[in-house]
């Protein structure tokens, strides 16, 4: 068995343990509300030097709705399942490091836990996500990546909202996770129209964005990544990276895997059923911490239905 199969089966065997929660006690299940309609916010906080923070209470919190205070009436640090998309740059710009994307995508899959469900997609030209239905299957998802094409331009905003459309309905937690190491060149959809609707579905993105030197027919060429990126996982609570194709990819899809499974879940009820977005602030206590969470909501309407 090479090395890095054995360093992958071991991996393995350590996601497949049972999840526990920040405190190190086992998991519960999702608390489910109903006749009340509660706006859940996922937070990640970090001291000032990255270092995610596990042992926070209710009081260590607040949450302001257009700069107003809100009562929390829902606090869990439990590790709640989340459902991704996982889509990748494959235009011909990555084709020097495509072997560094697919080995740190690979990191990410294998953490994913029992209850996590995936999928993985590509785009470039074209546009792809297999399998056809969200799985747990880590060896599967991983077999998938090598099915996934080639081609030129760089689709991205289309691509994050094919990867909406394929959220579109599922219930809990909602992921996309989008690496592309370019500008979008040809996309039908504009960026702001992809972070309304992350905002409206309450999907959270989390993007990386690498820059690659790449010999493009006549000269070399050094990648930019979109400056829409940080702005589309600042907004929904995700997080930003920006690395170089000599920084250590599978070290950052590990970062974010285990901030999707280190994140408080705070809820207030709406002060306002007014159908409207509204500005929503997280903050934390203690001297050099921060709170990630997202940045708005659109507020429900007394014409829609109560979410369980």
């Amino acid at each position: 068995m090479s090395t890095r199969k054995m360093m992958l089966f071991a991996l393995l065997l350590m996601a497949t343990s049972r999840p526990e929660t920040l405190n190190g006690q086992q998991t519960q299940s999702p608390m489910f509300r109903s006749g009340t309609e509660l706006v859940d916010l996922y937070v990640t906080v970090t001291d000032k030097n990255g270092r995610l923070m596990p042992n926070l209470t209710r009081e260590d919190f607040s949450i302001f709705d257009e700069n107003q205070p809100q009562e929390i009436v829902l606090f869990e640090n439990d590790v709640r399942p989340i459902t991704v998309v996982v889509m990748l740059d494959t235009s011909i710009s990555t084709t020097n490091v495509m072997d560094l994307i697919m080995g740190g995508t690979e990191q990410f899959l294998i953490r994913m836990l029992p209850d996590d469900r995936a999928r993985v997609g590509a785009f470039n030209d074209k546009i792809e996500i297999s399998p056809e239905e969200f799985i747990g299957d880590r060896d599967l998802l991983i077999d998938e990546l090598d099915r996934l094409d080639f081609g030129n331009e760089t689709r991205l905003h289309d691509a994050v909202a094919l990867s909406l459309d394929a959220l579109h309905g599922v219930v809990g937690r909602k992921v996309i996770l989008v690496l592309t190491d370019g500008q979008d060149s040809s996309s039908d959809i504009g960026w702001k129209d992809v972070l309304s609707r992350a905002i409206a579905e309450e999907v959270m993105i989390y993007s990386i964005g690498l820059e690659v030197e790449y010999f493009n027919g006549v000269r070399n060429r050094r990648t930019r990544p979109d400056g829409s990126l940080r702005r589309l996982a600042e907004e929904t609570g995700g997080g930003y990276f920006e690395l170089r194709e000599t920084d250590e990819l599978g070290a950052t899809f590990t970062r974010v895997s285990q901030e999707l499974h280190s994140q408080y879940v705070l809820g207030f009820s709406p002060p306002e059923r007014d159908g409207k977005t509204h500005s929503v602030i997280v903050r934390v206590k203690g001297q050099g911490m921060t709170a990630r969470a997202r940045r708005s909501y659109v507020a429900p309407s007394d014409t829609n239905p109560t979410r369980p």
